[in-house]
């Protein structure tokens, strides 16, 4: 992906996501789940990537987002596993612009 690929979409006022918290938004044609935690923004598929259930539903704790329908669970850091500890989220770019969350359609390479 080129910088000149990448689309970024205003999705929420930094001062509407509180520390500790998680929402989903339509980028574009996809779904990306917005955490916010020690007060770093992260973007991430919105959907686990084991039975493709909703992350947004799952618990966010000391870093760990935890996936209610079978309890895997994700560094809010890093998007790795870590348990089990060979999968990941996709990573979507994520800018902070005049107070501004603007999110990338196009998940990142790792």
């Amino acid at each position: 992906m080129s910088a000149t690929d990448l689309t970024l979409h205003e999705v929420c006022n930094m001062e509407e996501l509180w520390d500790g918290e998680m929402e989903v938004f339509d980028v574009g044609r996809t779904e990306v789940l917005v955490i916010k935690h020690e007060g770093r923004v992260h973007a991430y598929q919105a959907r686990c990537p084991h039975q493709d259930f909703p992350l947004v539903k799952g618990k966010l704790e000391k870093g760990v987002l935890t996936c209610r329908a079978h309890v895997w669970q994700f560094d809010v850091n890093t998007g790795r596993g870590v348990n089990p500890a060979n999968c990941r989220l996709k990573r979507y770019p994520l800018e902070i612009k005049e107070g501004m969350v603007c999110v990338g359609d196009i998940p990142m390479d790792e």
